[in-house]
């Protein structure tokens, strides 16, 4: 990379980082708990709306895992989300109404909590219909990997996103306060990902799968990113750049290799596919807040209003982390 390009790259870092700490007028806590955070401490941190029925379940997912503390921002809720919140004793909650769109859609408001309360710390920084899995998570914990990518010099920790749906139409399947959403969301795309590599930012851009299938059928190209860096060994002057898509410093994105070996990855198993996401899709359509007005809810809204079946006969079913390595979705590497 050219040092005129290196030094442009550094700059929006700066940037980023300079808006980040303007947007803390945003914020106002509701429960700061941030005291309690102690050295070796892995975090949570998420932005949130309107997401109490997922919370007991995604916050005893990732207690299980071995998080120590939870970073929240709410961004404007009314189904109780930052009350439940606030009554977590090992959650921290901030509350704004503040534009989800003009804080680069809540990258702002979490970059400003990862430089202010997770220097340090490994973090996750995941949505809430979002379950990291990494290799050999059925029988050790989160500590196990930070604890190995300690060692082996290792600042980032890279993921695809796995898009689970039901068999059957989404509403036929209710979900409830507190299930495990991959109860009912059990199947994925186990190909048609498409893979091509973002020279500016040297991460990896993976597109396809369930979302691309069914939502965006005639444009596969519009389909959401599933390439995500989701957790990091967090340093102050680190930034998000684009969700969790891509970070700078660049070299953060190098999560893969390039030499034809294997870099250890996983999976975030994504279950955004319930009953729930018709009210969700029609709600953020009308906020438009989100990326390019909303054309992914959009899509979602549009197609969800037939009743689809994305389950198709190529659909397999979630078993487990090793299963995903055999099909090449996430690998261990020579983590053994």
């Amino acid at each position: 990379m050219s040092l005129t390009r290196s030094y442009a790259l550094r700059l929006q870092r700066k940037r980023w980082l300079v808006r980040a700490f303007r947007k803390r007028r945003d914020l106002t806590p509701l429960k700061d708990r941030t005291r309690s955070i102690r050295r070796g401490h892995i975090l949570v941190a998420s932005t949130v709306r309107n997401e109490r029925i997922r919370l007991p379940y995604f916050l005893q997912y990732y207690r299980d895992l071995g998080i120590n503390h939870f970073l929240f921002v709410d961004n404007g809720s009314t189904d109780g989300t930052g009350v439940y919140l606030a009554g977590q004793p090992d959650v921290s909650v901030w509350y704004t109404t503040a534009s989800y769109k003009r804080a680069r859609f809540g990258m702002d408001w979490i970059n400003r909590l990862l430089r202010q309360y997770a220097h340090a710390h490994w973090t996750l920084t995941v949505d809430v219909d979002e379950f990291f899995v990494f290799p050999f998570s059925d029988t050790r914990p989160i500590r196990a990997l930070t604890d190995w990518l300690d060692a082996s010099s290792i600042r980032s920790f890279g993921t695809i996103m796995l898009d689970m749906y039901p068999k059957g139409q989404l509403t036929e399947h209710p979900y409830r306060e507190g299930q495990n959403p991959i109860e009912i969301a059990t199947w994925f795309d186990a190909g048609n990902y498409m893979i091509s590599r973002n020279h500016r930012y040297a991460n990896l851009w993976i597109q396809g799968g369930a979302r691309a299938r069914v939502f965006f059928p005639e444009q596969p190209w519009r389909a959401p990113a599933l390439n995500k860096i989701p957790l990091v060994k967090w340093h102050r002057d680190f930034t998000y750049v684009s969700s969790t898509h891509m970070l700078l410093p660049r070299g953060l994105n190098l999560v893969y290799d390039e030499w034809g070996g294997e870099k250890p990855s996983g999976v975030l198993l994504h279950a955004k596919f319930l009953d729930t996401l018709t009210e969700k899709a029609s709600e953020e359509m009308a906020r438009g807040e989100h990326y390019a007005a909303s054309a992914e809810y959009l899509s979602y809204y549009r197609t969800l209003q037939n009743n689809p079946v994305m389950w198709c006969k190529w659909s397999e079913r979630y078993i487990n982390w090793r299963q995903l390595e055999i099909l090449g979705l996430m690998s261990k590497g020579n983590w053994a």
